[in-house]
């Protein structure tokens, strides 16, 4: 059978090219209309997206082994319990910019494609690092750890984020006039289209405030930009973490894919349950920082040959049991009315 460049039969890479994409396809086809998408049917298209990683998973170890479809399941596993904290900064960055809840699957929508593109991007930068050396193991396991310990301190700081001093927020006011009011879908306006706004009597203030420009932002448009950069670093410290569940780049990107394909619909499930899952974020942190010791033993057994050798079913086995102490945690101890 022919080999890829990503170290798997080119079947193989055919057979998540076409799931990928057809899901995509599907996504889109799905939740092309403006309408707030309702709980029981975020949670059906979530059991979806789910059942669709099984299928690859099944494929996996049919045609490669227990353990390759072990590593891909971790990572994957992996890969969504991450994302549930940069979904609460979405839920913040949605609640900042006042965006409607039949307009934030649009956004969620360039927020996932984003995703798909900056995941590829650092997933072969990564994956390279490796190639120099174990030390690039330490190196990634304290980039983990930092961020673990970030989380941890942005857990104990209720204040409110003022998203106007967001780096993408400013370099998008830098490059378009801004129209402070959502006006349909739109993402950008056109002059007629600012000045149809403008001819409206409630918006008498807003004339002559607005200079003039061929396109003008609107929060749609802001608000996306803040959430493509805010997940540039996200993938910064994600990549680390299921690049230390395995290191075939093909794993690890395609269980980043089948994770953030259902990122769109488990964000409505979230928002809905984030009331009850008070400690999931804990458990995300916990996670955080077995990755980072579990990079650091792989870098001491290469580098010293002293370490311990966690194998895949035992990180998945780790990663299910403090998601699921996370979420019974939140159960036992909800968090308090004041």
């Amino acid at each position: 059978m022919i080999q890829s460049s990503l170290g798997f039969p080119q079947e193989t890479v055919l057979v998540f090219i076409i799931l990928a994409f057809v899901a995509i396809i599907i996504d889109l086809y799905a939740h092309h209309n403006d309408k707030p998408i309702s709980l029981s049917n975020a949670i059906a298209w979530s059991l979806f997206w789910v059942a669709i990683a099984l299928g690859f998973t099944l494929y996996l170890y049919l045609h490669h082994g227990s353990e390759i479809a072990s590593l891909f399941i971790t990572g994957y596993v992996l890969e969504k319990a991450l994302s549930v904290d940069n979904l609460f900064v979405i839920m913040a960055l949605f609640s900042w910019f006042a965006i409607p809840n039949n307009y934030r699957h649009r956004i969620l929508y360039w927020g996932i494609i984003g995703a798909i593109i900056f995941r590829a991007i650092f997933v072969v930068i990564g994956t390279g690092l490796l190639s120099l050396g174990a030390w690039m193991e330490l190196v990634f396991s304290l980039i983990v750890a930092f961020t673990g310990i970030m989380m941890l301190k942005k857990q104990d700081n209720d204040e409110i984020t003022d998203y106007s001093r967001h780096l993408a927020y400013r370099i998008a006011k830098r490059i378009f006039p801004t129209y402070p009011k959502i006006v349909g879908n739109h993402f950008l306006l056109s002059q007629k289209q600012l000045n149809a706004e403008l001819a409206k009597s409630e918006n008498n203030n807003l004339t002559n405030t607005i200079p003039k420009s061929v396109l003008y932002a609107t929060p749609l448009f802001l608000c996306t930009m803040v959430i493509e950069l805010s997940d540039v670093m996200f993938a910064f410290d994600s990549v680390p973490a299921v690049i230390a569940v395995s290191r075939e780049p093909l794993i690890v990107y395609s269980a980043m894919i089948f994770a953030i394909l259902g990122l769109r619909t488990m964000y409505f499930v979230l928002e809905a349950m984030k009331q009850y899952l008070v400690h999931l974020g804990k458990a995300v942190i916990c996670l955080l920082f077995f990755i980072a010791i579990k990079l650091a033993l792989n870098a001491s057994y290469h580098l010293f040959g002293y370490g311990i050798d966690i194998s895949p079913i035992t990180s998945l086995y780790i990663v299910l049991g403090i998601l699921m102490l996370g979420i019974i945690a939140s159960f036992i101890w909800p968090e308090k009315n004041n």
